[in-house]
């Protein structure tokens, strides 16, 4: 495999040629490495943008395309303390695997047992063994602690070496500096025969300290990226025909503009581009989102991506590759997961503060005692004591606990969550905009008032929309069957693919399809389809997307929640007007592209608003990605789910004003977490800067707020 993703040439800088480079970044887990990798690859002349991806552990570099560069770009990173590789299937194979995942575990597992073991070694130490016996006893947790700590608190110290070799001080270092020095002070005492030893405080802190990290590990990993998802639907060959009239199979890459291509019923439109001949129904709901097929007729201008249904077409291309409408829409969902994951959460900048405070006041510790007491090992002690007591473990569990709560509560609600950050995001949105199909609506279109039709016409309706599959004909279908109407007998059924139905009814002839079709004089505002029995007037079959029950109470609920909602629809004016009408909404937009639905959403944005963004569609993933935070029902389509933060696994709107809630709550809940952990810090770091605290009080002490975070975030369970 290629050593990155980069594509061909596409712009310059000073005269060489840019190409785009991806590079997997596997131990970044916080804003301050993004800040870090972005600020390493941004002084590099070479580089001319850069974006790091947090939930995929990945970076994109816009970088001169130079045989040499992705060397230096590494070399660079690494340089900067960051391991950075080459995007090849080994890495992403292993993203699929979770390896992270495992290793963290595997480390808790051993720092778990270990504790335990020396636990019980401690024992005799505390009920009044000495001498001998308590030196052997020492020896022994010795013996288990230093190999169970070097292989469990690797992960802090790795990250701690790579930061200083980067000139960055972050969490890592105060934690390795602690666990390293209750190790320390404990080997210096068993070699001495002194009477404490620490290591079960070192192990205790670092068996907690990864706890933090796996739950944090577990709410941040991704799953499938949505960018992905769209670039399934790109189609890498075509059947290119040539002057004379003949086709011939061709890759994608080597047509041209102005190249015609043909495309057979039931397979996806390769190109951009304006139908030169046939007719055919396309889908188009990767671009609109409604369900309704099209009709494709010369002329027409269908995208890459489109599905069509029915009749062949030749089509003559006007743009291909990264040109196509298809791959706009993936790099707008690529570039919106980018930019999302550089939100910064409230644990992240509170650990950016940490690292710094922590060290001085450790340092402050060891000097102080050092140079007024004359006494540098109880210095190192007591410094050691400063490091365990104010160690992160309950601020590392302050956001992890709560989200683990709240995810199991979210899940038994039927709400799966995605990403970690998103209920942190929710809690703060002001705005909610809905999709319509499939979202607001059940995505399946209704026949109007069946009753009020006349029995006879409506059951030839029936009878003639049994020849086809169209959404249109099941629902006459449907509504004939639900007013116990039974299909009239039509015979010579025809089916003309974009246009309607054919057939024949004692004598006489039956159409039922578009207004021009069947000779209608005028259009409805409503999706209507049209029947004409011989030369009778045509008689408009008019439909609607209904509403889901539950949707109107949704809305109101959410309203009552002091949000404003928000229709943003890629479907006609009248039926989206319609539905927002019915639902109460008051704001509601129509026709809208994907692109333009990203637009909407970034305004919003630019206006200080913090949108909640809802969709199915294929159409709606740039929009769901570039949201503040997006929430998709199970039935919409892969790329739309993946690019969402929350799944609604039943698909009920009811669901999101109880995730709204859930969010808030789980906001208070973080925020008395780090009350709890910064008024333990007040209080307990005085009294272990005086000298009052030993290693081991502080680790059973650090042990207690990380327990009292945790029955806190429990709390989360009993919020309605």
């Amino acid at each position: 495999m290629p050593a990155s993703r980069g594509t061909a040439p596409f712009r310059s800088l000073d005269g060489v040629p840019l190409r785009r480079i991806e590079l997997s970044l596997p131990d970044i887990h916080c804003v301050n490495c993004i800040n870090g990798v972005e600020d390493c690859l941004a002084a590099l002349p070479e580089v001319e943008t850069c974006r790091v991806n947090l939930g995929l552990k990945r970076v994109t570099v816009t970088a001169a395309d130079r045989p040499d560069v992705e060397d230096h770009l590494l070399e660079s990173l690494k340089s900067a303390g960051f391991t950075a590789n080459r995007l090849d299937s080994t890495a992403l194979d292993a993203t699929r695997r979770d390896d992270v995942g495992r290793a963290l575990l595997a480390r808790i597992g051993v720092a778990g047992f270990a504790l335990m073991a020396v636990m019980l070694f401690s024992f005799s130490v505390w009920f009044g063994a000495d001498g001998s016996t308590r030196d052997i006893m020492h020896w022994m947790s010795a013996l288990i602690s230093i190999p169970a700590v070097a292989f469990s608190a690797q992960p802090f110290f790795r990250n701690a070496i790579l930061g200083l070799r980067g000139g960055r001080m972050d969490m890592d270092l105060p934690i390795s500096t602690a666990i390293l020095l209750a190790v320390g002070v404990s080997l210096w005492e068993t070699a001495n025969s002194g009477e404490h030893a620490f290591f079960d405080a070192a192990l205790m802190l670092t068996f907690f300290l990864l706890v933090g990290r796996y739950l944090a590990h577990l709410t941040r990993r991704s799953a499938r990226s949505a960018a992905a998802e769209l670039a399934a639907l790109e189609v890498q060959r075509a059947w290119r025909v040539s002057p004379n009239g003949t086709v011939e199979a061709v890759t994608v890459d080597t047509l041209n503009p102005g190249d015609v291509v043909e495309v057979a019923a039931n397979a996806r439109i390769p190109v951009d581009g304006t139908v030169l001949s046939g007719s055919s129904e396309i889908d188009r709901s990767m671009l609109t989102g409604e369900t309704l097929p099209e009709q494709a007729a010369p002329g027409a201008r269908v995208s890459a991506g489109m599905l069509n249904l029915s009749g062949t077409l030749r089509i003559t291309v006007n743009a291909l590759g990264e040109d196509t409408l298809l791959h706009e829409i993936s790099e707008l969902v690529a570039s919106a997961e980018q930019s999302r994951s550089r939100y910064s959460t409230i644990a992240e900048r509170a650990s950016g503060f940490y690292g710094h405070t922590v060290n001085i006041l450790a340092a402050a510790a060891f000097l102080g005692w050092g140079i007024l007491g004359q006494d540098w090992y109880l210095a190192v002690t007591i410094a050691a004591a400063v490091l365990i007591i104010t160690c992160p473990c309950a601020l590392g569990l302050a956001v992890p606990a709560v989200l683990a709560s709240a995810s199991g509560k979210l899940f038994r609600k039927g709400v799966l969550l995605t990403d970690g950050d998103a209920l942190e995001r929710l809690a703060g949105v002001d705005t909610v905009v809905f999709d319509k199909t499939g979202t607001l609506t059940n995505g399946r279109p209704q026949l109007i008032d069946p009753e009020s039709i006349d029995p006879g016409t409506l059951a030839l309706a029936a009878g003639i929309a049994g020849g086809s599959s169209h959404p249109l004909c099941v629902s006459i279908l449907d509504a004939t069957a639900r007013t116990g109407i039974s299909p009239a007998q039509v015979d010579a059924i025809e089916e003309h693919p974009g246009f309607g139905l054919e057939g024949t009814h004692d004598g006489h002839r039956i159409r039922l399809g578009r207004a021009d079709c069947v000779g209608a004089d005028h259009h409805s505002d409503r999706t209507a389809t049209w029947l004409r029995i011989g030369d009778d007037a045509p008689v408009p079959l008019l439909f609607r997307d209904v509403p889901r029950p539950e949707a109107a109470q949704a809305v109101s609920d959410l309203k009552n929640l002091g949000l404003t909602v928000m229709l943003v629809s890629g479907d006609t004016e009248a039926p989206v007007a319609a539905v927002a009408r019915e639902l109460g909404i008051d704001t509601w937009t129509s026709g809208a592209t994907p692109p333009e639905k990203v637009d909407i959403l970034n305004g919003l944005e630019d206006k200080g608003h913090k949108t909640l963004m809802v969709g199915d569609g294929l159409n709606d993933a740039a929009a769901l990605a570039s949201a503040h935070v997006s929430i998709s029902p199970a039935t919409a389509v892969t790329a739309s789910r993946s690019a969402s933060d929350m799944i609604l696994l039943g698909g009920n709107l009811d669901h999101i004003v109880e995730v709204i809630e859930l969010a808030r709550a789980s906001r208070r809940r973080i925020v008395e977490n780090f009350a709890l952990a910064f008024g333990y810090n007040i209080i307990t770091v005085p009294i272990a800067f005086m000298g009052f605290v030993t290693p081991l009080i502080a680790a059973l002490a650090m042990s207690a707020s990380s327990i009292a975070v945790s029955l806190n975030a429990m709390r989360l369970g009993d919020t309605k």
